[in-house]
Order: structure tokens, then C-alpha cells, then sequence
């Protein structure tokens, strides 16, 4: 009995959709709720990302000095911080905090992987011709390096959505998928919880998409031929 079905999924998307959950949110309630936090999370992740990607690997010593920090702190999973978030933080503060977390390091690790790589010939040209370092870094490496970017940004949006469900779950909200998923799954109602699920998929999918779309735009010459 407690087996979802796709007639009873279905009927159970209908429901949710047009007439909501037990405390009456929509179905568009909980996707905007955590697709806003996902977004506003995942901007800061990915501005921060970059930045700190960049100087860290233009300048390895900074990293290097820092690294004792980092690292330790890269393997703690976003989900044991989100008590401590619940504690010192209120509200979406709480909720960009861990997306961050989870969106941060991928796009981070990259680049700063990335930029030592950028060709030294490609460097050299620049300053042959009365470069500045600043148009070193505008005119090549950022180009070398952007498809990392893109690459990190990929695995850090999966994650984002990971850590917002979790979020969600003991976050105490009243709204989004993750609490969706956690009021049902209290009842014992897997087909609301199959369409939480689905929904999720279904977002995390269209960002990826659009994220490939971009990556394809910006990267013309690659499908040259």
C-alpha cells in the first residue's frame, strides 16, 4: 500500500498543483521557494569561486599558506553544517550559507587547478607585444580557463540542489521541495513524495541544460570544423 504508482503519482501532481499540501502550498510554491535559495546560493558560490580560484592560482603561495584550512574544511559534507546553520543562522541566510558550501569547492578546485596550466607561449605573446599582467589575465587566461569554470559550475549546481533538500528537511521551513518531501514522507505517502523527486530532477535538469547551452555559445570554435 505504501508502494507509489504512476496512476497515483499522477493524481498526486494534480493535487499538489491545483490545490496544495496539507498546510495549502502549491506545488509553485515549494519549486520557487527552493529555486530561489538554490539561485541566490549558487551566485555567491560561484562569484566567490571564481575570485578566490583566480588569485589562488595566479598566486600558489596564498593557497599554499592557506591550504592547512581549506582542505580540511573542504571534506566536511555541507549536511553536517546545517545544524550549526540552524543555530547562528535565521531565515535564507541559513540556506545560501550551505549552498555555498556545496557549490564553492568544485568551481574553486577548477580553476585553481586550471590556471597553471594556461600555456606559457600564450602568456609570453602578450608581453611581447607591451601586455600588462591585467591584460595577461583578461586577454588569456581567463579564455584558457573558462571552460573549467563552466565544467565546476555543472557539479557545484547538482550539489546545490543536494544541500537544499537537506537544508530543507531540518530547516524548519514550512515551504520548498526538501520540506515537501519530509512532510509526506512523515505520513507514509510515497506517491507527493515521488512527485517532490521528480521535481527536483526535472529543475536540476533544465539548469544543466542551460548551463550546456551557454558552455556551447561561448565555445563556437570548438564545434568547428
Amino acid at each position: 500500500m505504501y508502494f507509489p504508482t504512476p496512476i497515483g503519482v499522477l493524481q498526486a501532481g494534480i493535487n499538489l498543483f491545483s490545490f496544495g499540501d496539507l498546510e495549502g502550498y502549491t506545488m509553485w510554491d515549494h519549486i520557487m521557494a527552493s529555486t530561489i535559495r538554490v539561485l541566490l546560493g549558487f551566485a555567491v558560490a560561484a562569484i566567490t569561486g571564481v575570485l578566490i580560484g583566480l588569485v589562488m592560482g595566479l598566486y600558489p603561495s596564498l593557497y599554499q599558506g592557506s591550504r592547512l584550512i581549506i582542505e580540511p574544511v573542504r571534506f566536511i559534507p555541507p549536511i553536517a553544517w546545517v545544524p550549526m546553520a540552524i543555530v547562528l543562522l535565521s531565515g535564507t541566510s541559513r540556506y545560501i550559507f550551505l549552498i555555498w558550501l556545496g557549490a564553492f569547492f568544485p568551481i574553486f578546485i577548477n580553476i585553481l587547478v586550471s590556471v597553471p596550466k594556461v600555456e606559457n607561449l600564450l602568456k609570453d605573446v602578450v608581453k611581447i607585444y607591451g601586455g600588462t599582467k591585467s591584460q595577461i589575465i583578461k586577454k588569456v587566461i581567463i579564455p584558457s580557463v573558462l571552460p573549467d569554470i563552466i565544467s565546476g559550475m555543472r557539479v557545484g549546481l547538482g550539489l546545490a540542489w543536494m544541500c537544499i533538500v537537506a537544508a530543507e528537511m531540518i530547516g524548519g521551513e514550512s515551504v520548498g521541495l526538501g520540506r515537501l518531501i519530509l512532510k509526506y514522507a512523515e505520513l507514509l505517502r510515497s506517491n507527493e513524495i515521488v512527485v517532490g523527486m521528480i521535481a527536483i530532477g526535472l529543475i536540476g535538469f533544465i539548469s544543466n541544460e542551460l548551463l550546456l547551452r551557454l558552455e556551447k555559445r561561448l565555445f563556437k570554435w570548438r564545434n568547428a570544423e
